[in-house]
């Protein structure tokens, strides 16, 4: 008798892994850097009827509703995890902004456009891919995002965190977070940097 795989967690079953702060980059094989965005940390599903999460469980599917436009009009069968953010001309993110917007719950005349940076891809093709090491999961994401809808944007990742830090720094960023790719899941591998 073929055993099975487990189905898949639906969005109510997740949570996002909070970030925790480091004072130092971690050096090394196997780690993985990318921008750090301050916004709004959301779980998203894809398809006919994508909703929205916040960190906190809140359902945020009515906030942003042309992101629920574009998250439609990719396959259904996919969780993804990113942070919504108003960015500026030169794609750093403004809480401020966001806030603002995400006070009002839903488009208005004037309002910010949003983005929706997507950094890891959690069920894909309605299978738990959590287990799986991040550069799988990363692939399989930038395939998913090859063409991103309008307002979706793919986060890459470096091998090179000092360097990624210091642009970041330099750029004025929210910094840089990290996970380490060997088979390890991002749960609990992904911190974020203190600018000081």
């Amino acid at each position: 008798m073929v055993s099975r795989p487990p189905p898949a967690p639906t969005l109510a079953e997740l949570r996002p892994m909070l970030l925790c702060e480091r004072k130092t980059i971690p050096r090394g094989p196997g780690w993985h850097f990318e921008i750090k965005y301050d916004g709004y940390r959301l779980l998203a599903t894809t398809g006919d009827a994508p909703r929205l999460k916040s960190r906190n469980g809140a359902n945020a599917t009515t906030w942003f509703p042309e992101l629920v436009e574009s998250l439609a009009a990719l396959p259904a069968g996919y969780i993804l995890d990113g942070e919504v953010c108003v960015l500026d001309a030169i794609g750093k993110s403004d809480f401020e902004r966001l806030h603002k917007r995400a006070k009002r719950k839903g488009w208005y005349r004037g309002a910010d456009a949003v983005a929706y940076c997507v950094f890891d891809l959690l069920v894909g093709k309605k299978k738990d891919l959590r287990n799986q090491p991040i550069e799988r999961r990363k692939a399989a994401l930038q395939k998913l995002l090859a063409s991103p809808p309008p307002g979706m944007l793919y986060v890459a990742d470096v091998d090179d965190g000092t360097w990624l830090y210091g642009q970041a720094l330099r750029l004025g960023l929210e910094g840089c977070g990290e996970a380490r790719g060997l088979g390890v899941p991002l749960w609990g591998a992904i911190a974020r940097l203190d600018k000081n």
